[in-house]
């Protein structure tokens, strides 16, 4: 029997076992790799996870603090909206009160302002009174003359009291449109009378030196 001898291979070995193929000993290789890698790795992944969960952990309680202070700034500010909201309602009502008193002060003002004017006049119509009474009994024109003048006197002396007084004498004074009203012109006695007051028909009146009624004048021309 004749036998044939076998043609070595690349994947023969000397120790008469069939070497690996080249693919398989890649993967060995790769596997061998990966564990090295893995074992190195390791230690790193679990520093980093412990580091991530720290941070997380951290994230979360300053989570709650920055939660907790909100919720207490906001409590704060209600508060304070509440305060000034009770404040502007009594400023309210305070302004309003004195809005009302304040109107009805003016309209007292403006309904009693001449009291005092009028209480002073009322003796000058008692006076007047008395003289009516006294005239329908006595024949005397001087008694009668005297007794208005007394009047008069009077209530000039009342009406100065107050601020009250009456113009000088305009006869003879240039017309002046500021304390004058002229009613109408006349022929002027003397060539220095044109122009000027030649009689008056009703006084004018001044309250603290502002008229308060002009005269009425006659103008010669």
């Amino acid at each position: 029997m004749i036998f044939k001898k076998r043609r070595k291979t690349m994947t023969d070995r000397p120790d008469g076992r069939e070497a690996a193929a080249p693919a398989d000993k890649a993967a060995e290789q790769n596997q061998g790799i990966d564990a090295a890698n893995e074992q190195a790795i390791d230690p790193l992944t679990l520093a980093s996870e412990a580091a991530a969960e720290h941070v997380m952990h951290d994230a979360e309680s300053d989570g709650r603090e920055d939660i907790a202070e909100l919720s207490t700034q906001l409590a704060a500010a209600r508060a304070d909206a509440a305060d000034l909201k009770d404040k502007w309602l009594r400023l309210n009502a305070e302004f309003d009160n004195f809005r009302k008193r304040t109107a009805k002060e003016r309209l007292e003002l403006i309904q009693f302002a001449g009291e005092n004017t009028l209480k002073n006049m009322l003796p000058v119509l008692d006076d007047m009174e008395r003289a009516i009474a006294n005239n329908t009994k006595t024949d005397d024109i001087a008694v009668v003359r005297e007794g208005f003048s007394l009047i008069q006197s009077k209530l000039l002396h009342i009406l100065g009291s107050q601020g009250v007084k009456p113009m000088a004498d305009e006869k003879g004074q240039p017309f002046d449109t500021d304390k004058h009203e002229a009613i109408t012109k006349a022929p002027a006695p003397s060539e220095d009378l044109k122009g000027k007051v030649i009689d008056v028909v009703e006084n004018g009146y001044t309250l603290h030196d502002k008229v308060i009624r002009y005269a009425k004048v006659i103008v010669g021309e």
